[in-house]
């Protein structure tokens, strides 16, 4: 009965802030698809004919993409991530969309975190939520972001942050926004209309920009290498969402090439541009994206 009573004041509890902050009472709807996958609002590549004034400006964290539903950790593969108990201590239990980073550069550091069944406090200690939509909120983004902003106040821990969101001018001031973060470590930037909802679909609401343009594809084979690659992996042959296949075979290590990604993994990939078919020109392998089941921002 004790028990009972504390489940139902906590439901109470949450219904009120809820209602308080303006958050609509159902789960976000998705048009994703994904088998598993939890419906999270995705981002499409930058692109002309952009009307600036209408975005919000951020940072794209190199990190886990997290959705936090009140109670737990999943990644956008719709996988669980075991945090540790004082990390996620006093939490709203409200949806919260954003990023489990380590720092710049430290992508890899941020995966190996995040998929340990048992948390490692020590590698915890270096992590942060970097915060940056509420995905049941009712309202549009311009309502989102300071409602985001009233609950990670209250909530007062260092490891959890509102992204940070910006207006930028023009073209011009975007670029440079652009070369300043990746100088100093970042991914790249990215783009939120302040007018959209969270709809859990990939479309122009939500833009990432980068110095150069990057997917994910699923290793469909390992091809044998030839010459001084003779015993080793020459190229993955990879299959993009669309269920094209191209064979991936440059930006690869010694020890990669010799113990390659695992046929079923996805791999992220830096390209150029892309030929009349829709097939990434000048593909280079970037690294394997352990922390997703399905492709996504």
């Amino acid at each position: 009965m004790t028990q009972l009573l504390v489940m139902l004041a906590r439901v109470f509890v949450s219904l009120v802030l809820a209602a308080f902050l303006g958050m609509a009472p159902s789960g976000a709807s998705t048009e994703d698809g994904a088998s598993g996958a939890t419906p999270l609002m995705l981002a499409n590549s930058y692109h002309s004919n952009v009307d600036l004034s209408a975005y919000w400006v951020s940072e794209k964290y190199d990190g886990i993409r997290a959705y936090w539903d009140g109670e737990q950790f999943f990644t956008r593969g719709g996988e669980r991530i075991h945090a540790p108990a004082w990390f996620t201590a006093g939490w709203p239990q409200l949806a919260l969309d954003g990023e489990l980073w380590a720092g710049r550069g430290r992508f890899a550091e941020a995966v190996s975190t995040a998929r340990r069944q048992k948390p490692e406090d020590a590698a915890w200690r270096n992590m942060h939520f970097m915060v940056f939509d509420l995905p049941l909120h009712g309202g549009v983004f311009d309502e989102r972001l300071p409602a985001l902003q009233t609950v990670i106040a209250q909530l007062d821990v260092p490891w959890v942050q509102a992204v940070r969101q910006v207006r930028v001018r023009d073209e011009q001031s975007l670029q440079a926004l652009l070369q300043k973060t990746v100088k100093a470590g970042g991914e790249g930037l990215m783009l939120h209309r302040g007018a959209s909802l969270y709809r859990a679909a990939r479309n122009d609401d939500l833009l990432k920009l980068k110095l150069h343009e990057d997917a994910e594809a699923r290793v469909i084979a390992h091809l044998p290498g030839k010459g001084k690659h003779q015993g080793r992996l020459g190229a993955l042959l990879v299959e993009m969402p669309d269920g094209q296949r191209f064979r991936l075979g440059t930006g690869f290590s010694d020890a990669q090439r010799t113990s390659p990604p695992a046929i079923g993994s996805w791999v992220t990939y830096r390209y150029r541009d892309k030929n009349r078919s829709g097939i990434p020109r000048f593909a280079s392998f970037m690294r394997v994206r352990e922390d997703i089941i399905v492709p996504s921002r």
